[in-house]
């Protein structure tokens, strides 16, 4: 495959063949040198085959193969003219990360660190099908959930009405519709509300270690030894059943709408077409979903923190600094060679960077620029970005999600064989709580790349800016 080295961080790939834009990969020298061979290059090039794409198929450091669409991928795409790909948003729709604060400093609870990894553990579920987080809800309930997203959490007195501006797109999709949905999709997540999953999702309670911009880290409320909380979690066995539905439905349609692709998973429909919108409409139902799974799961942290340590609410000062999605499509309009164009953004494991002054800020985030929240592998660190001008003209508003995988899920087993990771990570000032040791293998931290490699390359290339790293110290696994 032919790279050409266009800046210090940025190669492209020419068109050629059926690509209908090149494909651009942000990374440095040695991530490109171990990338050369991976298949999600190919994605990328198959990607820019998709009808409608526009500018160029992205691709951030984090990159590693996934289902049609590498991860770490970006597509915009011609709202009127051009479709939409399940493939592009994956499996777990609106899978995203939550960052909360504390009036704690980790000194402050150096002794109950055990005690309060514990009370996590038993106050949020976690693992494959975990459930009763919360009483059952009644599919006429649920429906309400996937249509209001967070304002269904606020009614229910989950969420404050000041938690929705720091929730990207207010913590809800307008054109969501419950409809859309299918019956087995609300049976798979209908005990799911305010449960972790298993995988790569996990609570991070972890302090404040760097603070690289002190300006911005203040008007986010960080400061250094600041205990803080991480949620990464999705939309469970709802989106997960929402994508497997629509993409038989929309694989089969395919033909009829003349669409020929290089990669069958990355079946795509007309955005205007009946299954399009029925798609849409689903996703993003999904998406609330997801946000309300999210906003459960602090809830039921700060309770767990508030016992644990004999605390009251004051005393705590449980607070959202922001709230971000990396697996979605959203329509919104960026300017393509000169022109004002809506397009419909796929983000997948890729998170919205928009810069300072973007009116889809909430006005008290507007001037800083969007907060956007990179975790780690649990052992190292995470890290809290703001999103760059730079981002708007380059990326679609977009940046990295995370830290990559470098060893798959079997790899990583076969290498954890016969280590101790949890004294591992002991060593390493992590208490680590997990349902499976099954589960600890698939995600030790080798299995990743280092996320301060990822997120250099991005600042480097100026799309997003580092404000603090934030160092775990209890962790809680499905």
């Amino acid at each position: 495959m032919e790279l050409r080295r266009i800046q210090d961080y940025l190669w492209e790939i020419p068109r050629h063949g059926e690509m209908r834009v090149p494909g651009r990969v942000y990374a440095s020298k040695q991530m490109i040198d171990e990338l050369r061979e991976d298949p999600a290059l190919n994605q990328v090039e198959n990607v820019a085959c998709l009808p409608g794409i526009v500018g160029y198929s992205l691709a951030m450091p984090d990159i590693h193969w996934g289902y049609g669409f590498p991860i770490g991928g970006v597509a915009a795409i011609d709202a009127a003219d051009g479709v939409i790909s399940p493939g592009g948003v994956g499996y777990d729709i609106n899978c995203g990360v939550r960052l909360l604060l504390t009036k704690l400093k980790r000194a402050d609870i150096e002794q109950h660190v055990d005690r309060l990894a514990d009370a996590l553990f038993a106050a949020i579920p976690a693992g494959v099908g975990s459930h009763g987080a919360i009483p059952s809800l009644s599919l006429a309930e649920l429906k309400k959930v996937v249509r209001d997203g967070i304002g269904w959490a606020v009614a229910n007195g989950y969420a404050t009405p000041a938690d929705v501006e720091h929730i990207e797109e207010g913590g809800c999709l307008a054109s969501a519709d419950p409809d859309a949905v299918s019956a087995q999709a609300y049976q798979r997540g209908h005990r799911q509300l305010g449960t972790l999953g298993s995988g790569n999702h996990f609570l991070e309670c972890g302090e404040v270690d760097e603070i690289y911009q002190p300006k911005d880290a203040k008007a986010l409320g960080l400061e250094m030894g600041q205990v803080t909380v991480l949620i990464h979690s999705g939309s469970r066995g709802l989106g997960h059943q929402t994508c497997d539905d629509y993409l038989k439905v929309i694989g089969r349609t395919a033909e009829r709408y003349g669409i020929k692709l290089p990669d069958r998973q990355l079946a795509a429909a007309p955005t205007k077409s009946p299954e399009g919108q029925a798609y849409l409409g689903a996703m993003a139902a999904a998406a609330n979903f997801a946000w309300c799974n999210r906003q459960i799961i602090a809830h039921l942290a700060e309770r767990a923190f508030m016992e644990a340590l004999s605390l009251n609410p004051n005393e705590l000062g449980f607070s959202l600094v922001y709230d971000v999605c990396h697996n979605i499509a959203k329509f919104e309009e960026h300017v393509v060679d000169g022109k004002k164009m809506r397009l419909c953004v796929h983000r997948k494991g890729a998170t919205r960077a928009f810069g300072p002054g973007h009116p889809a800020l909430a006005p008290k985030l507007r001037a800083l620029g969007q907060p956007v929240l990179i975790p780690g592998d649990m052992g190292r660190y995470s890290f809290v970005l703001i999103g760059l001008e730079h981002a708007m003209r380059e990326t679609f508003g977009s940046t990295c999600h995370g830290a990559g995988r470098v060893l798959s899920r079997h790899q990583a087993k076969r290498a954890a064989r016969g280590r101790d990771l949890v004294e591992e990570l002991a060593r390493a000032k992590v208490v680590i709580r997990a349902t499976s040791r099954a589960t600890l293998a698939e995600e030790m931290p080798a299995a990743y790349k280092d996320v301060a490699n990822v997120v250099e390359v991005m600042e480097a290339a100026g799309v997003s800016r580092r404000v603090a790293r934030l160092k775990p110290f209890a962790v809680i696994k499905g």
